[in-house]
């Protein structure tokens, strides 16, 4: 599986102007469930991940149990309120999000948390069965700081929630380059905005992403480590290995890399790494007790 984000499946081939998440069909007045496909799986899919849990329901009209299984997946995830949505994704017309995710047969289900996938089960479950496996994802999420609540589509938000914000306006140029793959232009948009709001944390948080996501997008995770292991001295070749590791989920294994670099290095090399440290924090995130460890070996390292 390729990756785009920590753990996210790559569709960059894919990549077209992003269509608006079509409602899947439900009583009431609004759902937690949509219809995503091959245009729109970055945007509405890996994008929702990182503000809360979304779940890959794979089907397909020639499987005879997928209508009433997808019933039952759609009621089960409204239930939820938020805290999960379903974007349920037709392998006969977006067979290349089934191959990403190594789908051997319909209905599979997956989760998303963060970008990176969780497969669940494949086949039909009882709804308590499918039940325990979502609670058991809603808490991992929580435990890797993801608690955000979605809005329903198609209605009003749910009683006592606030109406969903608007995307913020002076993200938009730099948000439409990073969709389209144009990491240069993207980076180049956060950097303007990081001088007008040098405070500002989600500024700092979005340019961090990206800078690192431009530094991994073509990278060989094999090739990258045998070249770090031949030069052990080259920072870039250590600090690349650093931000795949991190890609791939091994935090302790990329801040034990880059701090062991701070403690061989001085001056400008020194601040280098230490730069790239900081960043890589404000990747992961500075709740993350990974993270909180690893500042306090920085802080040895460097004092």
């Amino acid at each position: 599986m390729n990756f785009s984000r920590p753990g996210a499946i790559d569709l960059s081939a894919l990549k077209q102007p992003a269509a608006r998440p079509t409602p899947a069909a439900s009583g009431g007045g609004g759902s937690y469930v949509v219809d995503v496909d091959e245009t729109t799986f970055q945007s509405v899919a890996i994008e929702g991940s990182m503000s809360y849990v979304v779940v890959l329901g794979l089907w397909s009209g020639r499987a005879p149990q997928s209508g009433a299984f997808n019933d039952t997946l759609g009621t089960v995830i409204d239930s939820y309120a938020g805290q999960i949505v379903l974007a349920r994704v037709d392998v006969d017309t977006s067979p290349q999000i089934a191959q990403a995710l190594g789908a051997q047969g319909v209905p599979y289900v997956a989760g998303l948390v963060k970008g990176q996938p969780v497969p669940l089960f494949q086949g039909t479950v009882d709804e308590p069965e499918m039940r325990r496996y979502f609670d058991e994802l809603v808490r991992i999420a929580a435990e890797n700081g993801l608690t955000g609540r979605a809005q329903p589509v198609g209605g009003a938000p749910a009683a006592g929630e606030e109406p969903q914000e608007p995307e913020d306006p002076r993200f938009v140029a730099a948000e439409d380059a990073f969709m389209a793959s144009d990491f240069d232009t993207a980076v180049a948009e956060y950097e303007k905005l990081r001088v007008q709001y040098p405070a500002d944390v989600e500024v700092a948080e979005r340019l961090a992403r990206v800078k690192w996501l431009s530094r991994t997008k073509n990278a060989d995770l094999q090739a990258a480590r045998a070249a770090a292991a031949d030069r052990p001295d080259d920072l870039e070749a250590q600090m690349l290995v650093a931000d795949l590791d991190i890609s791939g989920g091994h935090l302790e294994d990329a801040f034990e890399r880059l701090i062991a670099l701070v403690r061989k290095t001085s001056g400008d090399e020194r601040d280098i790494v230490r730069e790239r440290l900081l960043e890589l924090f404000t990747v992961v995130g500075i709740a993350d007790p990974v993270v909180m460890t690893a500042r306090r070996s920085l802080a040895t390292a460097l004092f």
